[in-house]
């Protein structure tokens, strides 16, 4: 698998042509550059319905989640960006919330509920950007999506060296608040914290660089360093290193796209927190996916109608002392389906998915799912 990862990129870069270029649309653009907001109010927003029909028990429908994006620029330099999500219809988060000062047109200073700066759907997960009706496993079970904490920090662009860099001092997941929160099955998920009545026992650090100097390529280096957040610090146990690292990649010509991504977790003084809690956090988590999608309809028309293939591995489990290793954690999935675009930003999605695991013997679970998507 390797072999043929890297024969795909190579490939990939072989294609790379001078004439071709990655088009974001004017939302994203917006959040890469704060100067293009217009003065007052800016509304905007992400939704999506899904199907989920699986190979055994009950399917589920489900309004998964509706966004609602607020703007607003005082003047030149200062704007303020909030995001209001409403999930499966009866829960309500503030998904991102934070205050931007322009030093220059090039650098801007950011204080508030920030996303993690961590591959590629943690900051740009609207449905219309992304193929398959679910996010990733990778950014679900290893990231995880949507991972936002609160904090400071600094982001902007080298245009000569056509590079976009952010670095941030945030808070991290929660690992104890009088109940240890991490396990084996789900990572860091359940320690976001969200932005709610955050604890704050240590700083951690957050950067990307992004590199789009290569017409039609952008490729995305993330790291995060820091420990875990606990009530009581000087409890044996009760907190555990984190530092990730992901490198990610996008393509686009003509017709062809295709995406990269690979994360690694290393996880420190797990035995003890293992030991303390009675739970199975591992050592490491990890893996990664490489998809390829074509357009079939004409590259000139209104509609866009991608066939896609996703091939994903990670792994949620290594080992530490004490602790077995858990092959149902390693994870091998298939997706493959079409995203019809109606319009720019409105999309109808399709897909099937074979799930297994590393476990000797055991069978793939298949997954069927529809949806719908909006992005304004």
């Amino acid at each position: 698998m390797k072999k043929t990862i890297l024969t795909f990129l190579t490939l990939t870069f072989t294609f790379i042509s001078a004439q071709e270029s990655q088009q974001l649309n004017s939302y994203q653009q917006q959040f890469l550059n704060l100067s293009k907001l217009e003065s007052g109010l800016t509304i905007g927003g992400y939704g999506e319905v899904t199907y989920n029909n699986y190979d055994s028990g009950p399917s589920e429908l489900d309004v998964q989640r509706l966004v609602m994006l607020f703007a607003y620029k005082f003047d030149d330099r200062v704007s303020f960006i909030t995001e209001v999500e409403y999930e499966h219809v009866k829960e309500v988060y503030i998904e991102q919330a934070w205050l931007n000062y322009a030093l220059t047109d090039n650098t801007n200073l950011r204080a508030g509920l920030l996303l993690v700066p961590m591959g590629i759907v943690n900051e740009y997960h609207e449905p219309t950007t992304f193929n398959g009706v679910e996010r990733p496993s990778l950014d679900n079970k290893i990231v995880p999506t949507t991972w936002r904490e609160i904090g400071m920090g600094i982001s902007g662009r080298f245009n000569n060296l056509n590079m976009r860099y952010q670095a941030y001092i945030m808070n991290g997941p929660l690992s104890y608040d009088g109940v240890h929160k991490l396990k084996g099955t789900n990572g860091l998920r359940s320690g976001r914290q969200k932005g709610a009545e955050s604890v704050g026992s240590d700083a951690n650090l957050a950067t990307r660089l992004d590199y789009y100097g290569i017409l039609g390529l952008k490729v995305g280096l993330s790291y995060y360093t820091g420990k875990t957040q606990s009530i009581d610090t000087s409890l044996i146990g009760s907190q555990v290193g984190l530092n990730m690292f992901g490198l990610d990649a996008r393509y686009v010509k003509n017709n062809f796209s295709a995406r990269y991504q690979y994360i690694n977790a290393i996880l420190s003084d797990t035995k003890q927190y293992n030991s303390s809690s009675g739970k199975d956090l591992g050592s490491q988590m990890g893996g990664y996916y490489i998809e390829a999608a074509y357009n079939v309809l004409p590259i000139g028309a209104r509609q866009r109608l991608d066939l896609f293939l996703r091939y994903e591995d990670l792994n949620q489990h290594k080992a530490v002392d004490g602790i077995k290793k858990n092959l149902a954690f390693h994870r091998k999935e298939w997706t493959f389906g079409a995203s019809y675009h109606l319009s720019k930003g409105s999309v109808f999605k399709m897909d099937y998915q074979s799930k297994g695991t590393a476990l000797n013997n055991s069978d793939a679970k298949g997954q069927f799912n529809m949806g719908v998507g909006i992005f304004f």
